[in-house]
């Protein structure tokens, strides 16, 4: 696809800034003049909001992965009361099905003290890491990894009946096929959330003292990988009742390829720190166009692979990237193209598959981004909300990936300490029971795509904005003039065609709140990667080539102003010294 294809595919001109993302019934009639192509309602003539369902809890855990697990396991050890709410079932939704390998750090087999491992942990990471979170991966995996074995977690290909057992044991509420949407708040802390049940016309307000936001990373639906099904839930929901987020900028370089769910998973205690960009493909595809020859994934039955999925992390450090499946060893794993095979193993996209990276599109590395940690116990800068694994952007190895199997374990300890530490919290505050009239008024908000006679699917406006985020030229190779073009036609998705998305049904309805997420998080990239002037870890500008550390030696935080503009905050990074002391 060439420039000219490009901005003609992307379609509009300037945008209108400033609209709000909900939509209200009225939406439609703003707007003068429709596209030919709107399409009218084919949705049944009985179309109605929700019912509003209510339940009442201490700790609200969103999403049922690793690290949503250990959060809801934990708070309910420490005392609270705790529902767990997944959009889709615990155990086999988003990344977890997929993640074939754990990292457990043992001084022995590694061969590295914790001080060494963090120091060159660090120094891979190009010092953008949070220290403190990378000794939580250290200091808390084993007996993760322990209590992992005792649910049963290695005896199965797949993990819903491990995941599953602790929380039935102990009766820890499970909610599932449920989309929440909105975070409610009082006084500036979360007091609950409010969303659909993705099978029947009601909506499901849970009033909690705490939330943990445990919902995975996300993407553009992608295909090919299992991203697919993540749409920054998330992270969107914070952002706009007033969490500050981080790490947009950061990018995974998983290619192409057939993913299996051969073999069981693996416990890793091998060091692999290594500087895993998978950028360096995808600059030198820009330059010389797509290879012609491309390798076959792993044969079946492969045991071995990393925390992030079968396909294994993206090979190629800034020092010698190796293209070629090579000999695991304690140094290191063996190479192999982006997303390439395991340790050892060689990887890639299967014959004829043309592309580089775009398998993740939309995803930062992984503990890259999501919301920003005020302190170092997951807590975000929303008194009462808590957020572990990919949703909080903990930074554990900075904007690239170090450690095989590491992302697994961290979603783990992280669970576990955002659990305790919501236990901890909803001890201090009372319940509050957010009034009928504002969920009715969400409740029209969630409903009104439903309601429209007229109006854009979202499946149309998720292809148009893939066509403009997915490129490796706007997301990978990255440049002051291409992010400002692709800037500019995210900001007209964004005022003139969110607020006229249209469902026939409730399956589509879910999908019109997340083509929003998603447009929100192809903002946040533009503008963080167009603020971060240099290029370092898994960012890359064309124009700022060179690691600046005067400048850039920071995190980037991204909130909501309190104009609904968005907002961008250098957060200085603590010298590397505090390593460890952290």
């Amino acid at each position: 696809m060439n420039r000219r294809h490009f901005l003609g595919a992307a379609g509009g001109t300037c945008a209108v800034l400033g609209a709000a993302y909900f939509w209200g019934k009225d939406s439609a009639e703003q707007s003068p003049s429709h596209p030919p192509h709107m399409q009218t309602s084919k949705k049944p003539k009985n179309a109605s909001e929700g019912s509003i369902r209510e339940c009442f809890t201490e700790v609200l855990v969103v999403g049922g992965g690793m690290a949503g697990v250990f959060a809801a396991v934990k708070a309910h050890d420490h005392g609270a009361k705790v529902i767990l709410v997944d959009k889709g079932a615990v155990g086999r939704s988003g990344q977890t099905p997929f993640a074939r390998g754990i990292f457990r750090y043992d001084e022995q087999k590694t061969g590295l003290s914790k001080e060494a491992y963090l120091q060159k942990t660090a120094e891979a990471a190009e010092y953008i890491n949070n220290p403190a979170y990378t000794r939580l991966m250290l200091d808390r995996g084993p007996d993760c990894i322990d209590e992992l074995t005792t649910w049963g977690f290695f005896d199965e290909a797949c993990y819903a009946k491990a995941m599953t057992k602790p929380l039935a044991d102990r009766g820890i509420q499970v909610i599932q096929r449920v989309t929440l949407t909105n975070l409610l708040e009082d006084q500036g802390r979360v007091v609950g959330a409010m969303g659909m049940f993705i099978d029947n016309n009601e909506s499901l307000v849970v009033h909690a003292r705490s939330v943990i936001l445990c919902t995975g990373a996300g993407g553009f639906k992608p295909a090919g990988w299992q991203i697919s099904s993540l749409t920054h839930d998330g992270d969107a929901m914070a952002y706009r009742i007033g969490a500050e987020i981080t790490g947009k900028e950061w990018v995974d370089g998983h290619g192409m390829r057939n993913n299996g769910l051969e073999g069981l998973s693996s416990v890793l205690s091998f060091s692999s720190i290594s500087p895993m960009l998978g950028v360096e493909e995808n600059i030198e595809v820009s330059k010389n166009g797509p290879m012609t020859e491309m390798r076959m994934g792993p044969p079946p039955g492969a045991k071995h692979a990393d925390g992030a999925g079968p396909g294994g992390p993206p090979s190629g450090g800034k020092e010698g990237p190796q293209l070629a499946g090579g000999p695991n060893d304690s140094k290191g794993p063996g190479g192999g193209p982006p997303g390439g095979g395991p340790p050892g193993g060689i990887g890639g996209p299967p014959p004829g598959m043309q592309m580089c990276g775009g398998a993740s599109a939309g995803m930062s590395q992984h503990k890259g981004e999501g919301l920003f940690p005020a302190d170092d116990r997951c807590a975000s800068n929303i008194p009462g909300l808590y957020a572990a694994g990919d949703s909080l952007g903990s930074m554990q190895s900075g904007g690239i990936y170090t450690q095989v199997g590491s992302s697994l374990v961290g979603s783990a300890a992280q669970g576990c300490v955002a659990g305790q530490a919501a236990a901890e919290y909803v001890k201090q505050v009372q319940d509050y029971t957010t009034p009928m009239s504002t969920l009715k008024q969400i409740n029209t908000r969630i409903y009104a795509p439903y309601l429209r006679e007229r109006g854009f699917s979202p499946d149309w406006v998720t292809h148009t904005l893939q066509g403009i985020m997915i490129p490796n030229f706007i997301l990978y190779v990255k440049s002051e003039e291409r992010l400002q073009a692709a800037l500019t036609y995210v900001e007209y998705l964004r005022d003139h065609q969110l607020p006229l998305l249209m469902a026939d049904d409730l399956h589509e309805l879910r999908k019109c709140h997340e083509t929003a997420n998603m447009v929100l998080n192809a903002e946040m990239k533009l503008r963080t990667s167009l603020m971060r002037k240099e290029s370092r870890g898994s960012h890359y500008r064309e124009d700022y080539p060179e690691r600046n550390d005067r400048d850039w030696l920071c995190w980037i935080k991204i909130r909501q102003s309190q104009d609904g503009a968005m907002e961008l905050l250098k957060h200085p990074i603590p010298p590397i010294h505090s390593v460890k002391s952290a």
